[in-house]
Order: structure tokens, then sequence, then C-alpha cells
């Protein structure tokens, strides 16, 4: 497809949260979910848009609250077997994209050749060019870094266009919508407003780093159906987090 196809965005990271495997409220693997959102992935990049996921572990197993309440394990490994936590969702999501043709490569920060490749940004950024699915695994190889802050890096890496965060609300509010019936949705955010009014988008390092190289954030809701096709779209959905309000 030429990049006119592909809307406004060529290249796009998107960023799941373990919990979108499972379903609302429970943990572990729900296949369904994870075929829900292939199948609207593979309709999206079907535009000619280039696109890398980076996987959160959540739904299985969150390293940063493994450890609370249990003195019997270091806070460094509970966050090495979130990382691995990230590989499984990562190996359930290639399958579920390649049931449906599309071409995947899973690359993982810590290396475990039997399953996945070694992540080179070269050669993730040839996969994208070659039309493959690229999935990120193992947040950055590090403990103590959550799966935003990778997004972020991996996105300033192979040189993104837009950082897509997908969620289970419409956007950014105010508030917490699940709880606050009131809260209001934000269309337009700046870095600087999401710093200063606390707003649950990403953890503080990921909107620094995406503040400091200008690297755009798009929040939007991935369970309505064709969203993750209309976020690819360029289609004005969600909350878009940027330098400056028009």
């Amino acid at each position: 497809m030429s990049a006119l196809d592909s809307g406004p965005y060529s290249r796009v990271l998107l960023k799941l949260s373990g919990e979108s495997f499972a379903r609302p409220g429970e943990r572990g693997i729900a296949m369904d979910e994870v075929v829900h959102i292939a199948k609207q992935t593979v309709q999206a990049v079907s535009r000619g848009v280039q696109l890398a996921v980076v996987i959160g572990g959540g739904n299985i197993l969150r390293g940063g609250s493994f450890t609370a309440g249990n003195t019997s394990i270091q806070e460094a490994t509970a966050h090495s077997m979130g990382m691995l936590a990230t590989v499984i969702n990562g190996l359930a999501l290639q399958d579920a994209l390649e049931s449906f043709g599309a071409q995947t490569r899973l690359m993982t920060a810590v290396r475990m050749d039997g399953v996945a490749e070694p992540y080179i940004r070269r050669r993730a950024k040839r996969h994208l060019e070659k039309e493959r699915i690229v999935i990120l695994a193992a947040g950055t190889g590090s403990p103590f870094v959550t799966t935003d802050t990778a997004a972020a890096q991996r996105s300033l890496e192979l040189e993104a266009d837009i950082l897509m965060k997908a969620t289970r609300v419409d956007g950014v509010y105010s508030d917490d919508p699940e709880k606050n019936p009131h809260a209001m949705l934000y269309r337009e955010l700046t870095y600087q407003q999401v710093r200063e009014q606390n707003l649950r988008v990403m953890d503080a390092t990921a909107i620094s780093q995406c503040m400091e190289h200008a690297m755009p954030i798009l929040v939007f809701n991935y369970r309505k159906e064709g969203n993750i096709e209309r976020a690819l779209a360029g289609e004005k959905i969600g909350t878009l987090v940027s330098g400056r309000r028009d």
C-alpha cells in the first residue's frame, strides 16, 4: 500500500496493557479478548501503517506490586517476573495475529532465543519496513522501569509518528470515569497539563521522555469496535497529548 493509504501516520507504536488480554475484573489470558484486539489490529495495518506493539503483563503479574507484604522476594526479581509475563502475552498476541494472516515478529529485551528474537533497533525497523507487526516484550529489559516507559523509549528509538495507548475508557478524564460519572473527558492536552494535574495518562518518566522529544500520545478506547483502525487512520478519537493546544 502507499503512504496515502495509511492516513497521517506511517509508523505507530501501540501500547497494550496486560489487562486488555483479560476480561474486565479478571486476570490471566482470555483468548477471545486477545483475538478481538488482533482482528482490529490486522484490519488497521491493512491500510499500510507500520506497527510496533509494546505489551504489559499486569494480567499475569505486576512486578511493582508483587512484593507488597512479601519480604521473601526481592523487588528486582519481581520486576524480572513481570517482564516474563509480558513475553507470555506477546506469544498469545503473536498467534492471534497470525491466525488472521498477519506477518509478525516477537522481539524481547531479555534474550530467550527459543521463543523470540532479541530486540535490536535496526532489525526491528527492518521488520517494520517489511510490513511485519513487531511485538515488543520484556519492557526495557531492566527492573524498576514500567512498560509505559518502555513504550515511550521504543517509540523514539523506532522513529514512530505517534505513541498510542489503548485503554478501557474513551481517553483522559479529569477523574476516574469508572468511579466518577461526572468526570470530564479531555480531547486535547499538553504534556505540561498532564504533569501539573497529575492526570492518569502514562507514568511520569514516560511523559517526560515524550515531552522532551515531542512525541505525541493518543489515549483511546480499544474496546469500541473499529477504534484501533480509526486511531491508526488519524480519526479524531480519544485524547491527544502534544506540545501545545491549538
